[in-house]
């Protein structure tokens, strides 16, 4: 038995998300049905995060133990040529017995995009969220400096989620400046990991400050509040993306 480390890229638009589900498109659905096909029995993919319906991926990674024999590069062709165009395998490596794609993971990269234009390209619009009033980016941007660090995160994150802890480490929070109907403002945060919803909590409580509506200092009021009910709206899916993945130590495939 082997334990393969899947990369893969999907626009999430029209799934119900990673995980399969009883009903809907799924990623991961799409994914072990292919490599069943390869496989000739069913398979268990595990993914290290399970983005929500909407929301894209850059640099997804899967776990799944196979006894095919087909090396990367020719698993990485078939299942390309199964999966639909808006899902692709960058690579697949075999990774040692223990590898796991969530549980072996140290931290993970995401990107919020945001078109603050009077309107967006139609070519971008699936993949951001279109803001059309002005946004005072260095209030953002100030308000952001707060995140980084270790600290209790529960004001961002979505109701009715159950962890065991709400603590969390932010090593860095990245701004790219945008431009016009097709150029997105982009927000890139680096952590240990993340609570469900919370890069796009963070992302709508810094919209309100963007408009105008708080005050930079407010979000730290907001982080020590612990309370959801303090914290901005949850941004939409369609501007969210898994870039990358972080491991402890890169294998050579």
């Amino acid at each position: 038995m082997r334990t393969l480390k899947i990369t893969l890229e999907y626009d999430g638009t029209d799934f119900v998300g990673w995980q399969r589900q009883a009903e809907g498109v799924s990623v991961q659905g799409l994914l072990e049905d292919a490599l069943a096909a390869l496989e000739g029995a069913p398979v268990t993919v595990h993914g290290a995060g399970r983005t929500d319906a909407g929301v894209h991926a850059l640099g997804q990674v899967a776990s799944v133990s196979l006894t095919a024999a087909h090396s990367g590069a020719t698993m990485q062709r078939a299942l390309n040529a199964v999966l639909p165009a808006a899902v692709r395998v960058l690579e697949v490596v075999e990774e040692a017995p223990e590898f796991h794609a969530r549980f072996s993971a140290a931290g993970k990269v995401y990107e919020y995009r945001i078109v603050n234009a009077p309107f967006v390209s139609p070519f971008v619009h699936r993949c951001a969220w279109h803001i059309p009033m002005s946004l005072d980016v260095a209030a953002m941007q100030e308000a952001a400096s707060v995140l980084t660090g270790t600290h209790d995160f529960a004001a961002f994150q979505g109701t009715g989620s159950v962890v065991s802890s709400t603590t969390r480490t932010i090593h860095r929070v990245v701004w790219e400046p945008g431009g016009g109907h097709d150029r997105p403002l982009v927000i890139r945060i680096e952590g240990d990991g993340f609570l469900r919803h919370m890069v796009r909590t963070i992302t709508g409580t810094l919209v309100e400050v963007g408009v105008g509506r708080w005050a930079p200092s407010r979000m730290k009021d907001i982080m020590a509040s612990r309370d959801r009910g303090q914290a901005g709206p949850t941004a939409p899916a369609a501007g969210l993306f898994l870039v990358r993945v972080q491991y402890p130590v890169e294998r050579a495939g």
